[in-house]
């Protein structure tokens, strides 16, 4: 008998990619959103429901009593939602998966590569602390009550829609028009990046899977290039030889801009490599046949380019990034 398994969302940029993956390995897969799809598109054997989950009567309506394997919520990020869910879902399914992520562990953390034993501690970043506080209520829950929950802590996970830095497609438009492109701290710094697809392969041979219950598991790609090389990648893609990059302080971009640094100070400024060990050890094909940063940055860049209405440039992000590339680039002497 196949998996039964509920993505409540299943449109977003790695949901989309589980749903898919779902399909392929013959799951009964129902998706539960509010009817917005966007530009990503679901399978046909995907069944489709519509309700809201932050509506939880019309959730129990559009459901009907149905139970379900394994239900993973793509959207929850508050420990309310969570309690909602626990309430919702309880004696309705035999595991409930919750995405965290990868920036709840210690940062900076202490060692790497970081493991699931990593201690979870981020001091910089308000929605890190609160996926940390729905962890330790889910914990709570199944210690108590034997909720059935599995976490999966992903890092930086794409498709083709997604550019890696700040600022999105402003970034390319400045590569393209040849401006110079601010990199925080001195680019070194190491950072591991993951397909959605790839992602997909780890995370549904998770569902239905008791050994899973109880557990928490990072699903993460191998490779971890600098973000000098992921910033090389990416104009490469774009037909850029030589892209202008200034180094500025994360500290600096962050007193500039405080949403941008939140989520450099609390993420991307620090090195970040994985074990990969733990979820490997359940789904072994996990990892055996994956998507390298430079054949994604080119599907993201190809993408863009056939969807000519989403370059959007940002005119205060491109502005700010004037100021700061003219306040550290190099001086002659």
């Amino acid at each position: 008998m196949s998996v039964s398994v509920l993505f409540i969302g299943g449109t977003g940029r790695i949901s989309t990619s589980c749903v898919r993956e779902a399909v392929r390995q013959g799951m009964d897969v129902t998706v539960l959103n509010r009817g917005r799809t966007g530009e990503r598109t679901l399978p046909p054997e995907a069944a489709l429901v519509t309700g809201d989950v932050n509506d939880p009567q019309s959730v129990r309506e559009a459901l009907a009593g149905r139970t379900f394997d394994a239900v993973v919520n793509w959207v929850n990020f508050t420990p309310e939602q969570v309690r909602r869910d626990i309430d919702l879902f309880g004696g309705r399914t035999g595991q409930y998966l919750f995405i965290s992520s990868a920036s709840a562990y210690q940062t900076p953390p202490a060692y790497l590569p970081v493991t699931e034993s990593t201690p979870l501690r981020n001091p910089f970043w308000q929605y890190s602390r609160d996926k940390i506080a729905c962890e330790d209520l889910l914990v709570k829950a199944h210690r108590d009550d034997d909720f059935p929950v599995t976490i999966i802590r992903p890092s930086h996970t794409y498709d083709e829609t997604m550019l890696p830095f700040d600022g999105g497609w402003t970034v390319v438009d400045r590569m393209r028009a040849g401006k110079p492109i601010v990199v925080h701290g001195d680019g070194t710094s190491l950072w591991t990046i993951t397909h959605a697809r790839d992602f997909a392969v780890g995370f549904t041979g998770l569902l239905g899977k008791t050994a899973a219950i109880g557990e928490a598991f990072h699903i993460t790609g191998d490779e971890a290039p600098t973000w000098n090389q992921i910033f090389g990648l990416v104009a490469e893609a774009a037909g850029v030889a030589d892209p202008n990059l200034v180094h500025v302080p994360s500290d600096a971009i962050a007193a500039a801009d405080p949403n941008w640094g939140a989520g450099l100070l609390g993420d991307k400024a620090h090195s970040m490599v994985f074990d990969n060990t733990k979820v490997k050890r359940l789904v072994p094909e996990f990892g055996l046949d994956t998507t390298p940063y430079r054949l994604g940055a080119r599907e993201v860049i190809a993408w863009y380019d056939a969807h000519p209405d989403h370059k959007v440039v940002n005119a205060e992000a491109d502005k700010l990034m004037d100021l700061l590339a003219e306040r550290y680039a190099p001086r002659p002497f």
